[in-house]
């Protein structure tokens, strides 16, 4: 790697490292799947400030604090009688787009969809209130095209989507190297080819791209039909942390409903230490929820080795998130953005601290 890399990152705090909490989740009776009925029950108790709140994610495992704490009541339980509507999204710009049209109230995101959407509305769509999840991002490919970093050039990689969080990466990736590509069309010395998750590992079978720059579990997908991990992302960041998925919030139902905000909060944060605590029951837990939403659940040489590669924490990792804006105008993605005030981890830091838990740093970019 490049040393020019280290002038694009900032330190990165350290996560607060995850207590088990086994007293209180015990208690709860988190580990199986929670029944319709069981998730109906809760709803039935006090309500919060909102009757329902709507919530988005996606079905991937990069978004796992949603999908395990949708699937075993966890959220739903911390919101009463407040009943947890849900809406899945393929893509980051969908989610925003719903976000702006008050289709949903909070959700999971990738970093570069969040800074976007922020940017677009000059600062008055959204804020991020907490971190959800790092990591579990590869670059994979053909063992028998690639063998070496330096045999990318002039292969043909692809991503999800322009523009998206793995797309910033790789074309960061490919300017610290001195290759040259246009971020736009993603012709140069490495052709970028921006391809659908669920496209991708048809596309590796007939040999239209030669690998991937991709979110698990898409990259245990592609290793599944033959390719080989060649990179992960993860070994490119200090401390081998940087955000993936954070957790945002319409300002208009921040401000009308914190109680709500709050609420889910504790849910992901009490849904990540059960996470941490009981990984394997945690891992069935999200393939339940995948098999619910897509119809089918991720087969044991998909799900097994792309879990470890996650790591589920409440801490946003506010500094890899300026980094990776910074990416994006190296990459001439995007025009210098002016951050402050995208983070509100208040709500966080108050949930962090009734769990014992230190609080978080926002990177000098919070809410004033």
């Amino acid at each position: 790697m490049p040393a020019s890399r280290t002038t694009l990152r900032r330190s990165v705090a350290a996560a607060a490292a995850l207590p088990l909490l086994i007293g209180v989740l015990a208690s709860c009776g988190y580990g199986s799947k929670a029944t319709q009925d069981e998730k109906k029950v809760a709803a039935e108790g006090e309500k919060l400030s909102a009757g329902q709140v709507r919530l988005g994610y996606f079905p991937n495992l990069t978004h796992a604090t949603a999908l395990v704490g949708d699937q075993e009541g966890i959220i739903q339980k911390e919101l009463g009688g407040t009943e947890l509507k849900v809406s899945t999204f393929n893509a980051g710009p969908s989610e925003i787009e719903a976000l702006n049209a008050e289709s949903i109230d909070i959700g999971f995101i990738g970093p570069s969809p969040a800074i976007n959407g922020y940017v677009k509305s000059q600062g008055k769509n959204l804020r991020i209130i907490g971190g959800s999840a790092s990591g579990g991002v590869k670059l994979v490919v053909n063992p028998d095209k690639i063998k070496t970093l330096d045999d990318l050039k002039g292969k043909r990689i692809a991503t999800p989507q322009h523009g998206n969080t793995q797309d910033v990466a790789f074309l960061n990736w490919i300017k610290e190297r001195g290759w040259k590509v246009d971020a736009q069309s993603g012709k140069g010395d490495v052709s970028v080819v921006r391809t659908e998750n669920k496209v991708a590992p048809d596309a590796y079978k007939s040999g239209s791209i030669d690998g991937a720059w991709v979110p698990e579990p898409t990259a245990s997908k592609l290793v599944s039909e033959g390719a080989k991990v060649l990179l992960d992302e993860s070994s490119l960041w200090p401390d081998k942390k940087f955000v993936i998925t954070n957790i945002i919030v319409s300002q208009k139902f921040l401000k009308a409903h914190p109680d709500v905000v709050e609420a889910v909060l504790r849910g992901s944060v009490k849904t990540n230490a059960w996470i941490n605590a009981n990984p394997e029951k945690a891992k069935a837990s999200a393939n339940a929820r995948l098999k619910a939403l897509t119809g089918k659940p991720l087969g044991d040489k998909v799900i097994d080795p792309a879990w470890p590669s996650i790591q589920f924490i409440d801490d946003p990792l506010a500094a890899t998130l300026q980094a990776q804006a910074d990416h994006a105008v190296a990459a001439g993605l995007l025009e210098k953005p002016d951050l402050k005030g995208i983070y509100d981890l208040g709500p966080l830091n108050k949930v962090l601290k009734a769990e014992g838990r230190p609080p978080v740093a926002d990177a000098g970019l919070g809410v004033k």
